[in-house]
């Protein structure tokens, strides 16, 4: 494996493959990697001869009050997961290498009917900055595929839409949660979590399946289902952001006859904001 820090050397090597015929998989990361992220590399590895991995902290989608300044930098053990799942090419570029000039006189993206709902409603810029941080690195990588983890559905209905209305020539592979043996779907900030915060953790899981199963009973009050959850979360010790039964392809509230149904949740653990989600068909 090979680990470059500039636009330019990515763009060399990705240049050379092309050049030999061969398609290029990108998996971009936050870094503090977890088995789901390596996951992911294993999956792209299937998909094509040549892989890359971005490791960048992107500050364009925090919050002022969120975690940027204290998220986890683990360049160094990353590097060793990512050379033994085989990785080809870890691009971990500096924020002055994405974003030259100050943040707010660099352009922006945004996918207005998708980054203001759900997770976008408590975290007004976080999609903007997402979708900025995306179109970057597709342009820089010019991927073939780009794999991304379903546990974040609301981002990979982002980025598709993104990439269907900027007409981006890359497939977007996403791929099943992965979780513990107790259901807690994998997360960077799990490691937020206290001992008897992580003891709970899994209630969220529960509940979402919980919830699924009402539907699949016949449920449909929706606004029902997703209270008596929001219950169960606080009883359980969560402070829940919000629990959403929405349509699966454009997050947008379902109606009678659809089926085709995703069931989000997002709440707080301590200092922990874990979000999840489902499939109901």
């Amino acid at each position: 494996m090979q680990t470059v820090h500039t636009i330019a050397e990515l763009r060399t090597h990705v240049s050379g493959w092309r050049r030999a015929g061969e398609r290029v998989a990108l998996v971009p990361t936050m870094g503090n990697l977890h088995r789901g992220h390596i996951h992911l590399v294993e999956r792209a590895r299937a998909q094509a001869p040549r892989t890359v991995a971005s490791i960048f902290v992107n500050p364009t989608q925090f919050g002022p009050k969120e975690d940027f300044a204290g998220y986890p930098r683990t360049l160094a053990e990353d590097s060793r997961q990512l050379e033994a799942a085989g990785l080809d090419l870890l691009f971990a570029p500096s924020v002055a290498e994405m974003y030259p000039r100050p943040l707010e006189t660099m352009t922006q993206v945004s996918v207005p009917e998708l980054s203001g709902i759900l997770c976008g409603a408590s975290r007004p810029i976080h999609f903007r900055g997402v979708a900025t941080v995306v179109s970057k690195l597709f342009n820089m990588a010019q991927p073939d595929i780009a794999l991304f983890g379903e546990k974040d559905w609301q981002q990979l209905m982002v980025i598709r839409r993104l990439v269907a209305d900027l007409d981006f020539p890359i497939e977007i592979i996403g791929v099943p949660t992965v979780r513990e043996i107790d259901g807690l779907a994998m997360s960077s900030r799990n490691g937020y979590l206290t001992p008897a915060e992580r003891a709970i953790a899994p209630a969220l899981y529960a509940t979402l399946l919980a919830s699924a199963e009402q539907l699949r009973a016949g449920g449909r009050d929706y606004e029902q289902v997703a209270a008596d959850a929001n219950a169960r979360l606080a009883d359980a010790g969560f402070r829940p952001d919000y629990f959403a039964i929405r349509r699966a392809d454009d997050l947008q509230p379902p109606g009678e006859d659809d089926r085709d149904l995703r069931i989000l949740a997002a709440a707080w653990l301590g200092r922990a904001r874990l979000i999840d989600n489902i499939a109901v068909g």
